[in-house]
């Protein structure tokens, strides 16, 4: 009888030791704060839902990103703020220069170097990575609840059965000038064609530099130049959709127009601008040194850290006074996950916070002039962020018209259109050659 009473309170002694162990376990996975999502496993990896990692120990993730003009905000402010929930993930953005960062993405992809997590252009750039099987499918992350279906509809597959990155900003294009210039000649932001040919003819006669671009990188042509003026004479998504459905073609007049404008803009940039490259030109606005910048309001955080005047914006110039105007608010950017990636987890929690409200206001505030996507009610603190969102309810909007299917085959839309507009402002091809060789190059494989 002794031998059976030690026997069970052994037993009993056991059970309360095990007990008491069953709390330090995983702990149940919760989304991050400012989401409501239930957390499930993505469907196609049967991961377990993202969390901190369960052991304590230290995991490093990298971004990959164009955006390096963003590198301080990011490494100061918005990792800073993961990192704060989530100790044991240390987050690096890992940026690339924006001219080269599809090619050496895809190579580094290719070799399996990339990093965990990898900053997605909108539309065929991003799908055709999906569809290598470079991006994975977030159709179950958490947070992805907080975005519309036109918010997704860049980075979503053609049948709408895959989402394969977290949207995060829109920007709107349009024209930064010095106020302090313009106080000093008298002028008036343009509005017409007619007036913003004026302005820069002013300027030029008072020894200044009209226009700050360069052509050395040949993006910026197309990006800001062709992209930014264009919509105005193919009347925005009209234009863009008749492209897609063939009823129109680049040899038509709004893109010959278009191109013809950049041709006259030639003579109003900086002496040598054929070498000079984005940075170069972002440099020359903010010393002063040129008046007017053509580019978007991704630039608003840089140009009020360097600039020593007082700036403006004004939106892109109609054709004509009285015509509707039409605006470039484009989707611009979004997160994925390499399908690759030795930690998945990590990268889902990451995404999820990305997701979140909290980020949208944070991302919102830190880099004024880049929009959230989120359905969040964000505040922003920024004047000119604010006036560039203003646009929206004067013009209509529209994106970029390279971005959506017609990029996916070969010669590439958007790589022809910053060599054709960039030989254009060079002088080195005509309008209408220019849009003769667009044209030919988009029949070779697109049938609508």
């Amino acid at each position: 009888m002794r031998k059976l009473l030690t026997l069970i309170s052994l037993l009993v002694a056991l059970s309360l030791v095990l007990t008491a162990c069953g709390g330090g376990g995983t702990p149940v996975t919760e989304p991050p704060a400012a989401t409501d999502a239930a957390t499930e496993a993505p469907a196609t990896t049967e991961e377990p839902a993202a969390t901190e990692p369960a052991t304590g120990e230290q995991v490093t993730i990298t971004i990959e990103s164009w955006r390096n003009d963003d590198l301080a905000i990011w490494q100061d402010t918005i990792i800073p703020a993961f990192e704060a929930q989530y100790p044991n993930i240390n987050v690096e953005f890992n940026p690339t220069a924006p001219a080269e960062y599809n090619g050496v993405l895809n190579t580094k992809l290719q070799g399996g170097t990339a990093g965990d997590l990898i900053t997605c252009r909108p539309f065929d750039a991003s799908l055709e990575l999906f569809q290598q099987g470079h991006l994975a499918s977030l159709n179950d992350l958490p947070g992805m609840e907080n975005f519309s279906d036109v918010a997704k509809s860049a980075w979503i597959t053609d049948d709408s059965s895959d989402v394969f990155c977290v949207p995060m900003a829109s920007v709107i294009h349009g024209f930064f000038y010095n106020k302090d210039k313009f106080d000093e000649y008298g002028l008036e932001e343009p509005t017409t064609k007619e007036e913003f040919m004026t302005v820069l003819q002013t300027l030029q006669e008072n020894g200044e530099t009209p226009l700050v671009m360069g052509t050395a990188e040949q993006w910026e042509a197309a990006t800001m130049g062709f992209q930014n003026i264009g919509p105005n004479y193919w009347q925005g998504e009209e234009g863009r959709q008749a492209l897609l459905a063939g009823t129109a073609k680049f040899t038509d007049e709004p893109y010959v127009k278009t191109w013809q404008d950049l041709a006259e803009w030639s003579q109003y940039l900086p002496e040598g601008y054929e070498a000079v490259k984005y940075p170069d030109a972002q440099s020359l606005f903010t010393l002063g040194q040129g008046v007017i910048y053509p580019t978007g309001s991704w630039e608003i955080g840089l140009f009020e850290s360097q600039a020593d005047f007082e700036m403006g914006i004004f939106p892109p110039y109609v054709e004509n006074e009285g015509d509707t105007c039409y605006i470039s608010d484009h989707t611009d950017i979004a997160i994925g996950m390499n399908a690759a990636t030795p930690h998945p987890e990590e990268a889902q929690t990451f995404l999820s916070w990305v997701a979140s409200e909290e980020f949208a206001t944070l991302y919102a505030n830190a880099l004024p002039g880049v929009f959230p996507l989120s359905n969040a009610e964000v505040t922003l603190d920024n004047a000119l962020a604010n006036e560039f969102l203003s646009w929206r309810q004067q013009c209509e909007s529209t994106i970029r018209n390279s971005y959506q299917i017609l990029s996916r085959g070969e010669p590439n839309l958007e790589n022809e259109l910053w060599r054709v507009s960039a030989g254009v402002m060079n002088g080195s091809i005509t309008p209408e050659q220019a849009g003769e060789e667009i044209q030919a190059g988009l029949d070779q494989w697109y049938q609508p």
